[in-house]
This record gives C-alpha cells, structure tokens and sequence, in this order.
C-alpha cells in the first residue's frame, strides 16, 4: 500500500478516523515502528478494536490497558512485559496506534 492511499493520520501516526482502518493499515504502521506483526499481535489488536467498539475509547492509561487485557485474554497475555516485547515503548500507545484508535489520553 502506498503512502498515497494510506488513511490520514495525525502528527503522532493516529488515524484521524479509525472507520478507514484495515489489516494493511495495520501492517504499514506497525512496519513504521519495525514491528512484525504475528499471530500474538493480532490477537491483541483485534482486543483492542472490540474495547474501542464497546466503550468508544482506547484503554486510557498502559495501567489499565493492561488490566483490560488480563482480564479478557488472561494472566499471561495481561503482562506488562508481555504486551512491550510486543509493542515497544509505551504498549497501549502503540497498540493503539497499530490498531487505527485514537491515542490514550494519559499515555505520554
């Protein structure tokens, strides 16, 4: 996918409308961030989409992105070490982002 036919983002990488969001949006992201995205990072990203959908906004903190996670997806999968060897630096500001969500409001 070209940068021409790309969604348009914000100054941080968001998506400003998470409707135009696909799996190839997903994948260019997630490539900006030299992340490959596996079986274990779709399952988190498709979490995510589920938690924007019922509660029309992204985890607000990496805190409770956590225990969001843990408490769908279980103990091993709800670790903050878990969820940053997946997405690097601050994990539910850059799930999110993969995810085509808006940025969290208390994530730096």
């Amino acid at each position: 996918m070209s940068a021409s036919n790309s969604p348009v983002r914000n100054n941080e990488g968001f998506l400003e409308d998470a409707a135009t969001w696909t799996n190839e949006v997903a994948q260019e992201i997630a490539q900006e961030d030299d992340i490959e995205l596996t079986e274990k990072h779709w399952e988190i990203i498709y979490f995510l989409r589920v938690f924007y959908k019922q509660h029309e906004m992204s985890p607000p903190s990496n805190r409770l992105f956590v225990k969001a996670v843990r408490e769908a997806l279980g103990d091993e999968k709800g670790d903050s070490i878990y969820l940053m060897t997946l997405f690097p630096g601050t994990p539910a500001k850059t799930a999110c982002r993969i995810a085509g969500l808006p940025r969290p409001t208390n994530c730096l």
